[in-house]
């Protein structure tokens, strides 16, 4: 039915956004990813890294950042320098490396914390979409579309789909947690 196709989609996306945000979290490794929310000021607003960089990883303790208009390249140190991740870029005037220190085990159980409340969220986010299929389908009953027999049908397979993504979350976390306590 579409009430239920609706919502997996929309805990699909909380998933994936579960995951996206996963991605942000420094491990002690170097990740690309780990940019990925660093905004820099350039040609008279806030950008994304990847609009105006490319970033690679040299090897596993080492972020290479290459600007594609040079002249961004004091902005982009600043702009890794200022987004609050510990990170001390060095430029060399043509790019910017960026070393990935080892994490130290306070620093990994505050990561633990994050990715603990990343995941909440998700998890709040896929409740919400339950709720929201579960009143459609009350709704449905009150005003007599679907009988009693096809709501509670309804109400699990919503559940079902609310289990599942869940369970989704939790595999996510429990990987995520792995990588960053991982020495």
């Amino acid at each position: 039915m579409e009430i239920i196709d609706e919502t997996r989609t929309r805990m699909g996306e909380a998933v994936e956004a579960v995951q996206r945000e996963f991605a942000t979290v420094r491990t002690g490794k170097a990740v690309p990813s780990i940019l990925d929310g660093v905004r820099v000021d350039a040609y008279g607003g806030q950008m994304p890294m990847n609009q105006v960089a490319t970033v690679s990883a040299a090897d596993a303790s080492l972020l290479v950042v290459q600007p594609f208009d040079p002249s961004l390249i004091e902005s982009i140190e600043k702009a890794i320098l200022s987004a609050g991740l510990g990170l001390n870029p060095s430029n060399d005037g043509s790019l910017i490396r960026v070393p990935i220190p080892p994490l130290n085990e306070e620093r990994r159980r505050e990561y633990v914390r994050l990715l603990n409340k990343m995941a909440e969220d998700g998890r709040i986010s896929v409740r919400h979409a339950r709720h929201a299929a579960n009143d459609f389908v009350k709704l449905m009953l009150k005003e007599h579309e679907v009988g009693k027999d096809d709501a509670h049908r309804l109400m699990n397979e919503v559940q079902k789909a609310t289990d599942d993504h869940i369970r989704r979350i939790e595999d996510l976390l429990g990987a995520k947690e792995k990588e960053v306590m991982a020495i």
